[in-house]
């Protein structure tokens, strides 16, 4: 099963953002963010940030190893235009778009193995050393 982070109305255009999605495309997780923490674009930055939370879903919600993360896909979509208009000459208004971008990042790994047995006998083992203290 594949983990998932979406970035949703970024306010960079998609062919600047495709461009940096383009350097992590099919890489480790952690060698993704080392790249994307010396890439001198402002979308590196976005990306970084989608990647990043990519990799604490897996970690945190879903028990994957963060070492053995690779990302599986990683696709940039455009989000909403907001239309403007720019005053010109002659008393005329010309039209511009400020565009956005979803980045969506999917990684996989190996799931972490059960603690929850060992945690147990840790808890066990203390409370028993508690009462013999006593």
């Amino acid at each position: 099963m594949a983990v998932q982070a979406i970035a949703k109305g970024v306010r960079i255009s998609p062919r600047k953002v495709a461009v940096v999605a383009a350097l992590v495309r099919g890489r480790s997780v952690a060698d993704a963010l080392t790249i994307l923490d010396h890439t001198p674009r402002r979308s590196a930055i976005a990306v970084r940030k989608a990647v990043a939370s990519a990799q604490a879903n897996a970690d945190h919600n879903h028990g994957y190893k963060p070492d053995s993360l690779q990302i599986t896909e990683i696709s940039v979509t455009p989000g909403p235009r907001i239309k403007r208009y720019r005053p010109a000459a002659h008393g005329r208004a010309l039209p511009y778009q400020k565009k956005s971008s979803h980045i969506r990042v999917i990684v996989d790994g190996q799931k972490r193995e059960a603690k929850k047995p060992a945690a147990k006998k840790a808890e066990t083992a203390k409370t028993e050393a508690k009462e013999e203290a006593k």
